[in-house]
């Protein structure tokens, strides 16, 4: 789910002004670079959780269910980057009064409008036609996806908590999609978890907002909002993620199921991993972009990575 910001468009106002004014400019060369960072491709690791269904279940590990759990993840991908396109029309106007937002292609004018439109139609065709050739129910939830941001992008994301809770949404979807391509039913433990995950991310993007004093004018949700009640609401969804956490590794069904016993010992790399996320939170306030945050910081990529390592050994090998 990508957060974006207020403007007062609605949806079929905006995206009639989308086709009244595709006529605006031809690609030009300098607008190459754009048209990728428009499509947001470093977003794209979000999708990785179509892909936890297959990682959590030894059993189904299979070239045919990799093959399509990558394909599934690629259509997700897709489709995300057309919201993020539609996202960034809706929001340039708005986006240009945010200090880091006014750089976007379309808020700063290196995309021409049709050109995004053209890129929107694509993507999205393109997405939803691969999602429904690799299985009707997948092809149904990456729908979903989309309308689910449809709504958040033009209306739900003014609500405060709602505006969480369907981030939190678009998240476990990818999880219920990938299961559903490997036929298998999700583990709730995983659902909980990845629920979780995305909720303190949502919150801590909450907060940082209100660190860089961005008020109703640019978010209306954000008047819903103090640093007092994200704090809290950060302190009790961390507090239930890490003790779901150490449940589902001694839970004995789980134990049983994936083959070992030792599953706990990758409760530090969590805790660690969820400590330093906190302290970039709370403490170096900066929390604006996860997906750069997860791919930048040392101490969470070491932590991520040494957590799938040791989790992998424990239930593959």
């Amino acid at each position: 789910m990508h957060e974006t910001s207020d403007n007062g468009l609605e949806a079929p106002a905006a995206i009639s002004r989308m086709a009244g004014r595709s006529g605006q400019g031809q690609t030009r060369p300098g607008q190459v670079s754009g048209i990728l960072r428009l499509m947001r491709p470093h977003q794209w690791v979000k999708n990785a959780f179509v892909a936890a269904p297959l990682f959590f279940t030894p059993a189904a590990l299979s070239p045919v269910n990799l093959a399509l759990v990558l394909a599934g993840m690629m259509a997700f991908s897709l489709v995300a980057s057309a919201v993020y396109i539609l996202n960034d029309y809706v929001d340039q106007e708005a986006d240009r009064s945010h200090p880091v937002k006014c750089r976007r292609p379309l808020a700063s004018g290196e995309v021409a409008n049709g050109t995004a439109l053209g890129l929107f139609t694509a993507l999205l065709g393109l997405g939803l036609v691969v999602s429904y050739a690799l299985s009707p129910l997948f092809g149904a939830l990456a729908l979903t996806y989309f309308i689910i941001n449809i709504g958040y992008s033009f209306g739900l994301k003014h609500v405060s908590i709602i505006d969480v809770l369907l981030i939190t949404l678009g998240f476990t979807l990818r999880v219920y999609a990938g299961a559903v391509l490997i036929q298998v039913p999700p583990s709730v433990w995983i659902i909980v978890c990845t629920g979780l995950v995305a909720l303190f991310i949502a919150l801590a993007k909450r907060r940082d907002d209100l660190v860089l004093s961005l008020g109703g004018e640019h978010r209306r949700s954000l008047g819903g909002y103090s640093k007092p009640f994200l704090d809290t609401a950060v302190a009790i969804v961390l507090s239930a993620l890490l003790i779901s956490y150490i449940i589902y590794t001694t839970d004995r069904d789980v134990r049983i199921r994936l083959g070992t016993e030792h599953l706990f010992l990758t409760i530090p790399f969590v805790l660690a991993g969820i400590m330093r996320y906190l302290q970039i939170v709370l403490v170096e306030e900066r929390s604006g972009a996860p997906t750069t945050l997860v791919l930048s910081d040392r101490f969470l990529i070491t932590a991520i990575a040494l957590w799938a390592v040791s989790f992998s050994i424990l239930i593959h090998w």
